[in-house]
């Protein structure tokens, strides 16, 4: 099987908890973290690849998450998405370049480019929208530039560095792999020249994949041991509703990845309501069986 299966994780903090009686004295905090672990544990103990944590406006910060989960899921590797906005490239690529050098070179980038324009603003990113791309494009350029170039200067439009670069070391760590997503011709170019995996949701994908990049695919999936039970767990999580989502037995779920593999898909971002309880369903269950259908197709 060569394809291979990254699972989402949840990043909304937990809720706030109720107020407690007067004579309970034992308010001691839980961990923040306590689900995200978990969900690396499903990913790990069954055969998954890695974990990918979203860009959230209401959530915990991707990178930081990231940060965590490079521990507890060794050697899974984790994807975090974030803004360009959050920092300058060459700081983004000096925290990503620290944290490979601890974490086996298991980081990669997902990059938000179409934020709407509300989100954006809320953030401190006041960039018009026909820029974004083109600052994207910037900030990959001089993010590798100063990762591979020791002396490195950019004097560009939206960013400039002079004498700027890292240290050069036979052993240092590996640029993160990058995932881009977007129909625009903007996003297609910018993959082009920049991406090592471009990701489609369900229904996306119709003649546009950019050439010599990996085709991924963002698909929301619910496997239960029957049809009937998946229909139930998927109208009790609302998840019937999602638009492209791959809801069945575990066989049926197998047939649906093994034909989107067979159409080229390389790389899955996996959605799931429960991310701890469908984590280990999934790889049990459904990826044993596509690996079943992947070689007798072979």
């Amino acid at each position: 099987m060569t394809a291979r299966f990254h699972l989402s994780v949840p990043t909304t903090p937990p809720a706030a908890p109720a107020r407690l009686p007067g004579f309970i004295t034992d308010i001691r905090p839980q961990p923040k973290l306590r689900e995200q672990r978990a969900v690396a544990h499903a990913a790990r103990l069954t055969g998954l690849d890695g974990l990918y944590v979203p860009f959230d406006p209401a959530g915990l910060e991707s990178l930081v998450v990231a940060g965590g989960l490079l521990r507890e899921a060794a050697p899974l590797e984790v994807t975090a998405e974030f803004h360009p906005a959050i920092a300058s490239p060459v700081y983004a690529a000096k925290l990503t370049a620290s944290a490979q050098r601890f974490a086996a070179s298991r980081l990669n980038w997902r990059l938000a480019v179409d934020l709407d324009p509300a989100t954006a603003r809320a953030h401190g990113d006041f960039l018009q929208e026909k820029d974004r791309y083109a600052r994207a494009a910037e900030f990959l350029t001089v993010a590798r530039g100063v990762w591979e170039t020791r002396g490195y200067s950019h004097e560009g439009t939206f960013y400039q560095v002079l004498g700027g670069g890292f240290p050069v070391s036979r052993s240092g760590p590996r640029f993160p792999r990058i995932y881009l997503s977007g129909t625009s011709a903007a996003a297609l170019a910018l993959s082009q020249a920049h991406a090592d995996v471009h990701i489609f949701t369900p229904g996306e994908d119709r003649g546009l994949r950019p050439a010599g990049v990996t085709v991924g695919l963002a698909l929301p999936v619910l496997a239960r041991e029957d049809d009937a039970e998946a229909a139930f767990a998927a109208r009790r999580a609302g998840f019937d509703a999602r638009p492209g989502a791959v809801t069945g037995s575990y066989e049926r779920v197998a047939g649906a990845l093994a034909e989107y593999a067979g159409q080229g898909i390389g790389e899955f971002f996996l959605r799931t309501p429960d991310p701890v309880t469908d984590g280990y369903l999934v790889g049990q269950h459904v990826l044993p069986l596509l690996q079943k259908e992947t070689s007798h197709a072979g």
